[in-house]
């Protein structure tokens, strides 16, 4: 993982992107030491991955889930089988 502070960058952002190509690793970008955003390569995510992890509904979801899971609230393999049927 790079951390660049956006102040001082010595090269355009796209530079940055472009070493994609040859690293699987995420860029920070801080302001002030501060994380501000980040550049990821895509090729390790789809468009529905993306999407989805932006989605406030789908993050909610997920929030309830493990809520539920540290709650006990699960089901067996078995138990979900039978809903099946």
């Amino acid at each position: 993982m790079k951390t660049i502070e956006i102040l001082t960058a010595s090269r355009p952002l796209s530079a940055y992107a472009q070493e994609f190509g040859e690293e699987d690793e995420l860029v920070i970008l801080t302001a002030n030491q501060q994380p501000i955003a980040v550049i990821l390569p895509l090729k390790q995510f789809d468009p529905e991955t993306l999407a989805l992890s932006f989605s406030p509904e789908f993050i909610g979801l997920i929030e309830q889930a493990r809520q539920e899971f540290k709650a006990g609230k699960t089901f067996s393999l078995e138990a979900m089988m039978s809903l099946k049927k």
